[in-house]
């Protein structure tokens, strides 16, 4: 049944009509944002990790596990221009349905000044937006599981709200020895039910992501790689110019470029399972956001975390531009287990 299932909604994703724009012309931004502090120092996106972390579950549905049974995930993000967003997910699994999750994201712009066409200060608004999750995900063997993801969305600005939606499709395979997992997933196949002023419906941020990850059988690290965006080659927004350039090595420079710009690479030190560093580095958002006259740690991110048999505190830390950097703060704890020890 749930092979069925999970080709059924492959189907239907090959007949989805996908723009080839990466931002600005979508709606629903915000879906792309990621809450985990783990997945944050990372470099922002990862489909691939099966640990027991419940945030995994939010970038590939497929990564839900019975591991994360009765697990409760509370995260919150200070992020840039004082805006901040969090998210609260809880997980049960049953042995013939399979594993669920549900959980709620929160985007807070803040408060705006409001004023009248001639400048006159009337009083002030908000901006919000949120999104519903509800997670299903379903071993098909020992090493390969399938997830979807269904998250209604609701976005307020100001007086103006909007209604829509949008499915996340995963898949997830691991070795037997757990060293090496992959992951794909199909992110955001939505649309816009209700637009905000009578205006033109607008698609949600359509994705394919896929990735691989690695851990040395004899030495304490991991390694991640991230590919975004294989719905579309061209991620660049114009090209620099050069006079020395030939023909050849404008295209060569061309290609190196768009697929660099697809590629998320990360890594993680576990020198104990209950503690460790991880660090990211992610082009596209390097060469869309640095400054020419001084780079510096734009793209990069970087984060650790402290497990035990209750909780886990994870800590990131993205760095999007000069002028400010986006801190991720995730904790995840076993209710059951906690109250268990109390009551001891």
């Amino acid at each position: 049944m749930g092979k069925r299932t999970f080709i059924c909604l492959l189907l239907v994703v090959l007949f989805y009509p996908s723009s080839g724009q990466t931002g600005g012309d979508n709606v629903y931004e915000f879906l792309n944002l990621t809450h985990s502090g783990l997945v944050s120092s990372l470099g922002g996106s990862n489909v691939s990790i099966p640990d027991d972390d419940l945030n995994m579950a939010y970038h590939n549905p497929a990564l839900l596990s019975p591991s994360m049974n009765g697990g409760l995930a509370l995260n919150y993000v200070s992020y840039l221009a004082g805006i901040n967003y969090g998210m609260a997910m809880y997980s049960r699994s049953f042995t013939d349905a399979g594993n669920f999750a549900a959980g709620i994201m929160y985007l807070n712009y803040g408060s705006f000044t409001e004023a009248d066409p001639s400048g006159n200060i009337t009083g002030s608004f908000g901006a919000s937006e949120y999104s519903f999750s509800l997670i299903w995900s379903l071993a098909i063997d020992s090493a390969f599981s399938a997830g979807v993801n269904v998250k209604p969305v609701v976005s307020h600005l100001e007086r103006y709200t909007s209604l829509g939606f949008a499915v996340d499709i995963g898949a997830s395979w691991h070795s037997v020895n757990n060293l090496v997992s992959a992951g794909l997933v199909i992110r955001n196949i939505g649309y816009q039910v209700t637009t905000y002023a009578g205006e033109e419906r607008r698609q949600v941020p359509f994705e394919i992501q896929a990735g691989g990850s690695a851990r040395l059988a004899h030495a304490p690290l991991r390694f991640s790689l991230t590919l975004r965006h294989l719905e579309k080659y061209d991620l660049t927004y114009d090209y620099e110019e050069s006079g020395n350039d030939t023909g050849a090595d404008q295209v060569s420079q061309e290609l190196v470029e768009n697929l660099m710009r697809h590629v998320i690479i990360a890594t993680e030190l576990l020198p104990h399972k209950n503690f460790y560093l991880s660090a990211g580095y992610n082009y596209q958002r390097r060469r869309e956001l640095q400054i020419s006259s001084r780079v510096s740690g734009v793209g990069l991110s970087w984060g650790f975390g402290i497990n035990t048999s209750v909780v886990k505190i994870e800590f990131g830390r993205a760095s999007y531009h000069l002028a400010g950097s986006s801190n991720h703060i995730s904790i995840i704890v076993r209710p059951e287990l906690l109250y268990r020890r109390r009551i001891r």
